[in-house]
């Protein structure tokens, strides 16, 4: 596949549904060339248009990703991972699975807390954090709002299958970043894969700091 239409894929992964316009600024080629690319791709099904009607005007052409385009993206061994789930339960009961997900949540907070060990503040915290969440395949980011809450954002889930057979992954996934950001802020999923969401996205709130004797 063509440079240009693999980064056509990873921005409608990343950013959501674009129209041919805001690709081409993306990439900075001509509307006629992203839209050439964009045929392309749909022939092959891995983009599929949507117009949306604003309050004026023509309709607006947006491209989103297919469900086949999804699964192009790392899935760690989504079958194999499945399979073991249903083992472990079928072989240790409820009781078995839970105690896989704690040994995994306290390996991975281990490893995240002595990764952040560095930071000095909230933005430093949840930027190492957003920086560790895509070496691991989740395509994260995070930004800042305009009320000084963060927001962590997921474009991927590498272990969508083994979530969606086991929510306490993401229970565990949820107190994981609970405890690296610590005292300094709460957090809060607002965006779930799960529940049909485009991406997972949390709100990070800083705290204030305790008052002092």
């Amino acid at each position: 596949m063509e440079p240009s239409a693999e980064r056509i894929l990873f921005l409608l992964k990343t950013r959501g549904p674009q129209t041919a316009s805001m690709l081409a600024e993306h990439l900075q080629i001509t509307p006629a060339g992203t839209r050439q690319h964009l045929a392309a791709l749909q022939q092959q099904a891995l983009v599929y248009p949507e117009d949306q009607r604003g309050a004026v005007g023509r309709p607006k052409r947006y491209w989103r990703l297919s469900e086949q385009a999804q699964q192009r993206f790392p899935d760690s061994h989504a079958h194999l991972t499945v399979e073991l789930l249903n083992a472990v339960s079928a072989v240790f009961g409820e009781a078995g699975l839970d105690q896989l997900i704690a040994k995994r949540e306290a390996d991975s907070l281990a490893s995240y807390q002595a990764r952040t060990a560095h930071c000095q503040t909230l933005a430093e915290r949840v930027q190492t954090l957003a920086e560790l969440r895509t070496q691991e395949g989740y395509m994260a980011d995070w930004q800042t709002d305009d009320d000084g809450r963060y927001l962590l954002i997921e474009n991927h889930c590498p272990i969508c299958a083994a979530a969606a057979l086991c929510q306490g992954f993401c229970r565990s996934e949820l107190a994981i970043f609970q405890a690296v950001l610590g005292a300094q802020a709460s957090i809060e999923r607002i965006d779930h894969l799960l529940a049909g969401a485009r991406r997972c996205a949390y709100r990070i709130t800083p705290r204030a700091p305790a008052p002092q004797d």
